[in-house]
């Protein structure tokens, strides 16, 4: 077979990315699209790359160390990809290659000026632009010098910002190839970008256009801020003409060159409104060809507009489908659940089958359609009313959104719909009788679950979960258990608001709340205090957990002095809490049970920074705070006019808080205990399917939701693209973050803290734990890589209930996501902690190390040493 090298540009599509890359194949399907120039030119094929790449076998070498080295480590990087290059860049191109390309160039003019383009086949993808990694050289004029940019571009493959990029997204540096496109030079009046789709806020509705004077690549580069447009059907919503004082310009002999534009000129804008509006209707047509939003360089020439690229906008954040053409709101769960991070198709379709409301996937996260809430005007107070209390940022957003009066539609008023504003009583007497029956009741329930899945295998065992999940539901949504849930939360808010009020203290119930019984996520954190109890007297098993990394160290355990005593602590510790993990409400995610190397730098941190009955004592302590608390509180109030009602109240509201906000964390443990029963089941009947030759690895489950499953179970038949293509994505989801609300039009809605109550240097967030606190800042993303000491203050993204057994040994905590109610406020007022949460960004802002003061009382973080 004879291979091809060259091919025109109007020969390729967007479906052969293979043998032209990404930039080629989308050039190649816009010079299809009716009414669409796209500049003459031709692609060298990434079999021309590959035969230059077997040239030189010291390549070979270079890139089995580049694959073993950190995507951090910018000096090995550095070194290794430069020899690289100069390796490519010194191959002779051989005769028949390089008399294929010239011919093309003959074809299309010898003394025309060209651009030539790197067009790597992991490039101006759906899931990775990859813009900017490798190059592209401009006004390239003959033959031989044309021969020399196009090694060139096959040598940008290995840039030190490629290389690092494909490293940082774990692409296999073999598995990219290299094609050049080589195209006529343009030579505009104008040139720029076009974004159909707001880069900014999302919004697909809203176009948006970069235009400077001369080549693009003065605005690409930086060189000149660009006039900008926003564009929203067919209008012009929002301009802003900038001085543009440089523009880039071609030279007659080969080469561009810096230009200075005349003064009278600077301000004039680079296109007219009318082109504007009519470059945005070109890009609403390649958009449409392309299926997604897109990112487009344009140039203008004799007021006629010539495509150079196209490719898609990776950055934006995907909307729920709906099948509609209706306006939505949605609001994110993830910021409910402690759980930003994106989930495998099987753990949406799981939450989605067990939640007891409808709930959306969008970017591998589960949004909630709140757009009948909000159309409603009592139901919108009670949505706000919940939001604004349990994060303000999500309730500013809506109101942001609701402030706009045409987007969410209007509805009669369908009646209450959230709780009373103020926080009145729920319905439901103060009796631990309650608790106590409800715990019961589902652990009960996990014990039936337990003994009736083994009996299931195949389809069965499929259908026998479809009614699991049923049961699952009718337990979360159980009344008993809401009123219980609720009575705790409402006695909060209303001692919040009334001790304000009448004593004008802040948080009152923070303490009031320490050491509330009950709560089976602070005892999980406490529990692992007991187990480092029984290692610390053990010097060798101290010595063994500080190097264990195989996930079977428990079986180790038993052969050094202590070894067994400690081993049963971890394995009674794993039996009641195993379960949990990171992530939790994800079931594909690793619980403890599967891999207890995550608890050990727990344990370390606890065997070094405590006293033996450091539990026992914290408790107490805490125990001791509230009720002392609670006598001062009273004391204070019957003083007052009209004292002793007010204190029976609040009396009332204290005994319901000590009752009941204990039992607010136990409907997840039963949740996740269940979702434990279900996984195991689910990975056992995955195996079978590995034995069979159907899926080469049990965990390829974690990629189908769960009907395809069932189908698979049924059938004895997987598609294996598509779990190859559900890989690629969930990666890709990673580099997304997920807004706290969401329109239909794609716009991620950001909320704002409305305060002025804060020094103009810091860090507003969320008061959830009263307090104040100056320590070190420990900035942790990942809770197995935890190294605290003690008065050290976490920082991190998140908390779900499995960072609780960090929390005995911290100061105070700040996180980027959270609310009043959410598990880390509860267990950070449970354990006396300050905690600012809902701090945007705090990880970023804060860097591991600093100090910085938390006001848990106000809300605010200070960063004290910069």
């Amino acid at each position: 077979m004879i291979e091809q090298y060259v091919w025109d540009l109007q020969e390729v599509d967007e479906t052969q990315v293979a043998v032209v890359g990404g930039k080629g194949a989308h050039l190649g399907g816009l010079s299809r699209i009716q009414g669409i120039r796209v500049p003459a030119g031709f692609c060298v094929t990434t079999d021309a790359f590959r035969r230059i790449m077997a040239e030189a076998s010291s390549i070979d070498d270079r890139l089995d160390q580049l694959s073993r080295v950190n995507p951090d480590d910018r000096e090995a990087i550095r070194t290794l990809s430069a020899q690289i290059r100069r390796t490519i860049e010194g191959i002779t191109i051989p005769g028949d290659l390089a008399a294929a390309i010239t011919r093309a160039v003959a074809q299309l003019g010898d003394q025309a000026a060209y651009a030539v383009r790197s067009s790597a086949t992991a490039e101006d993808l759906p899931t990775a632009s990859f813009a900017g990694q490798q190059d592209t050289y401009l006004n390239i004029v003959g033959p031989k010098a044309i021969l020399q940019h196009v090694s060139r571009c096959w040598a940008s493959l290995f840039t030190e910002r490629a290389v690092t990029y494909r490293g940082r997204n774990g692409i296999d540096h073999r598995a990219v190839h290299m094609a050049v496109v080589v195209q006529q030079m343009v030579l505009p009046h104008a040139a720029g970008i076009l974004f159909t789709a707001d880069p900014v806020t999302g919004n697909r509705k809203v176009a948006t256009v970069d235009a400077g004077f001369g080549l693009g690549e003065a605005l690409v580069s930086g060189l000149v801020n660009p006039d900008v447009y926003k564009v929203r059907d067919g209008e012009i919503i929002a301009q802003a003409v900038a001085a543009k004082k440089r523009a880039i310009h071609a030279l007659p002999a080969g080469g561009t060159q810096e230009v200075a534009i005349a003064p009278e000129r600077q301000e004039q804008p680079a296109l007219t409104n009318a082109q504007v509006v009519r470059l945005v209707q070109l890009g609403r047509r390649i958009e449409a060809h392309f299926g997604r939003p897109q990112d487009i360089e344009w140039c203008l020439v004799d007021d006629d507009f010539q495509i150079v690229q196209s490719r898609p906008i990776t950055t934006l954040f995907p909307i729920p489908e709906t099948g509609d053409q209706e306006n939505h709101v949605y609001l994110s769960v993830g910021h409910q659940q402690m759980m930003t991070d994106p989930m495998k198709p099987l753990g949406v379709s799981v939450w989605q089958l067990t939640a007891m409301a409808p709930m959306h996937e969008a970017g591998g996260r589960l949004f909630v359609d709140a757009t009948r809430r909000l159309a409603s005007p009592s139901s919108r107070a009670g949505l706000l009313e919940m939001a604004g209390r349990s994060d303000p940022l999500m309730r500013d957003a809506l109101e942001t959104v609701l402030d706009r009066g045409d987007f969410v539609p209007s509805l009669p008023d369908t009646g209450p719909g959230g709780p009373p504003a103020g926080g009145a009583s729920a319905p439901i007497e103060t009796d631990p009788a309650i608790v106590t029956g409800l715990v019961e009741r589902s652990q009960a329930s996990v014990v039936a679950l337990e003994r009736d899945i083994g009996t299931k295998t195949g389809p069965a065992l499929l259908d026998f979960l479809l009614d699991a999940f049923q049961e699952h539901k009718r337990l979360l949504s159980d009344p008993l258990s809401m009123q219980a849930i609720m009575a705790g939360m409402e006695a909060t808010w209303w001692l919040n608001d009334k001790l304000q009020e009448w004593l004008g203290e802040k948080n009152a119930a923070d303490t009031l709340t320490l050491s509330a019984p009950g709560n089976i996520t602070s005892e999980m954190g406490l529990a692992l205090l007991d187990v480092a109890d029984v290692v610390r007297p053990h010097p060798d098993v101290v010595a063994f957990l500080q190097d264990v990394e195989d996930e079977g160290f428990l079986d180790e355990l038993a052969k050094l002095a202590g070894g067994t005593e400690a081993r049963d602590a971890i394995e009674a510790y794993l039996d009641r809490y195993g379960m949990r993990c990171v992530g939790e409400i994800d079931i594909t995610r690793p619980r403890w049970r599967e891999r207890p190397t995550t608890l050990v730098p727990v344990i370390l941190d606890n065997v070094r920074n405590f006293e033996p009955g450091a539990a026992g004592r914290r408790f107490e302590q805490g125990r001791q705070r509230a009720r002392e608390k609670e006598l001062d509180v009273l004391s204070r109030l019957r003083a007052l006019p009209d004292g002793d009602r007010k204190a029976d109240e609040a009396k009332r509201m204290i005994d319901r808080v000590r009752t009941f906000i204990g039992y607010r964390e136990y409907p997840k443990y039963g949740i996740v205990s269940r979702y434990f029963v279900y996984k195991q089941a689910l990975l056992e009947e995955a195996e079978r399917l590995v034995q069979a030759g159907v899926l080469p690895e049990k965990e390829d489950i974690f990629y189908l939701t769960f009907q395809e499953l069932h189908d698979v179970v049924r059938s004895n038949q997987v598609d294996d693209q598509l779990i190859q293509r559900r890989k690629d994505a969930f990666r890709s989801f990673h580099a997304l973050t997920p807004p706290r609300v969401l329109t239909s039009e794609g716009e991620a809605v950001t909320g704002a803290y409305r305060r002025d109550d804060a020094p103009a240097d810091a860090l507003v967030g969320l008061p959830v734990s009263t307090g104040t606190v100056e320590g070190r800042a420990r900035v942790i993303l990942d809770m197995a890589e935890a190294d605290l000491e003690a008065g050290d203050i976490l920082v991190t993204a998140y908390t779900d209930p499995s960072w609780s057994p960090l929390f005995v040994g911290i100061a105070g905590l700040v996180t980027e996501v959270g609310g009043l109610m959410t598990h880390g406020a509860v267990i950070a007022r449970e354990y006396g902690l300050p905690a600012v949460v809902g701090v945007e960004q705090a990880t970023r802002l804060i860097l591991d190390g600093q100090r910085i003061r938390v006001h848990g009382t106000d809300g605010y973080v200070e960063i004290l040493s910069r």
